[in-house]
């Protein structure tokens, strides 16, 4: 067990998309998470098995309810019923402290010699014997010295006396690394810089900076954003009809549409017309995207490319690509056709097992043979099978056929 759960990279290094897709699979699985969990999650798996994650979140949960760390355990090879169980029993609780214990125990590098200018360090000095207190000698006795000044305290001369020891060690020397210090308080505190009245960009000054700006943002709500961080509107936070206003006295907005109709389709087109993705592509919320593209006058297109997208689905001769697009449901609701779709595919593969079924004796069986005959994989056509509901009525017809589940 402590061998899968070892961390192979640090939370804040796992993308943001990747851990957007895992908190919405497991919203979906009945398991919501916070980000913090979510990315301590992905920490457990490494790069290379971001696709992974991916795939697994474009599709519908197996399992409820799965969390993030019964995400992780699905990729590892478990059943998602088994992961469900383990997240109910709460087994992934113990999990998650296990991989902050490792991330404890894991040796911190050792810290950096203190930098100690030469001049400072004693040299080392040799170690001086103590003197040996030698033997008191008697004092030879003067001629005519009277027994009162031989009794008479003598007053002696301090011998040279070697200096102390030094307890100072090298390996002691004290580490001056610097301490976390408390923000600070009162008047050293840091505050943002006053903003600007909007004003100051409908002066001739203010045409440099909006053209600076608008090379760096695809559109007027990321320019929006931008800009409020340092200029104020007419009654507080700067909005879009006063930017509008803005971009229109420079000649601006032309230029500035121009490049949000580049960006909507171009998105369009690279996210075969799912709105969604579109959105979060460019940063917008649903609400916002359909206001953009009345804005620039291009909801008709938009229109027209989706339409395209959904006669490619519709019209796919491939069965290998329309089994692919039956585990993308969310693209399928997205563009309008989940129901036209699985009401096709459903008929297709009612024709096509009927002529394959009297010579099959089981339900995997009859999937290898019509599979291999389409040149499809079997496990998406018996996976297809059973999700259109195909499999009920086969599973009658094929007495020697066991039930099976696919995850």
């Amino acid at each position: 067990m402590n061998s899968h759960w070892q961390r192979q990279r640090q939370p804040d290094d796992v993308p943001t998309p990747v851990a957007v897709a895992v908190s919405d699979y497991c919203r979906r699985a009945k398991a919501p998470a916070t980000p913090t969990e979510v990315r301590e999650a992905l920490a457990l798996l490494s790069e290379a098995d971001d696709f992974r994650v991916r795939t697994l979140t474009d599709t519908e949960p197996a399992a409820t309810p799965l969390g993030p760390f019964a995400v992780v355990d699905v990729l590892k090879g478990t059943e998602p019923s088994l992961a469900a169980l383990r997240q109910g029993c709460g087994y992934y609780d113990v999990v998650q402290e296990l991989a902050r214990v490792h991330e404890e125990k894991q040796p911190l590098p050792p810290p950096p010699a203190p930098e100690v200018p030469e001049f400072a360090t004693p040299a080392p000095r040799a170690a001086v014997p103590a003197p040996v207190p030698a033997r008191p000698e008697k004092a030879p006795r003067t001629p005519g010295e009277t027994v009162q000044q031989r009794i008479a305290p003598r007053k002696r001369t301090a011998p040279d006396l070697a200096p102390p020891e030094s307890d100072f060690d090298e390996a002691e020397a004290p580490s001056f690394l610097k301490r976390d210090l408390p923000k600070p308080r009162g008047r050293f505190t840091r505050l943002d810089a006053p903003k600007t009245s909007y004003q100051e960009l409908t002066r001739s000054s203010g045409k440099e900076t909006l053209e600076a700006a608008l090379e760096s943002h695809e559109h007027r709500f990321a320019l929006l954003q931008s800009l409020s961080q340092q200029y104020n509107g007419s009654r507080g936070e700067l909005t879009l009809m006063e930017l509008e206003g803005v971009l229109r006295a420079h000649g601006l907005m032309e230029a500035m549409e121009d490049r949000e109709r580049t960006a909507i389709l171009s998105a369009f087109t690279e996210h075969r017309g799912a709105s969604g993705r579109v959105g979060w592509a460019l940063g917008l919320s649903p609400s916002e995207l359909r206001q953009l593209e009345a804005k620039v006058g291009m909801s008709r297109e938009v229109e027209e490319v989706r339409e395209r997208f959904r006669r490619e689905a519709l019209t796919a001769r491939n069965l290998t690509q329309r089994l692919d697009l039956l585990g993308r449901e969310k693209y399928l609701v997205d563009l309008g056709i989940k129901k036209r779709f699985t009401d096709m595919l459903r008929r297709e593969l009612e024709v096509l097992v009927r002529d394959e079924l009297p010579g099959a004796k089981t339900l995997s069986e009859l999937a290898d043979v019509v599979a291999r005959k389409q040149g499809a994989p079997s496990e998406l056509v018996l996976r297809a099978l059973e999700r259109l509901g195909v499999a009920e009525g086969l599973h009658k017809r094929t007495p020697d056929s066991s039930p099976h589940s696919t995850p």
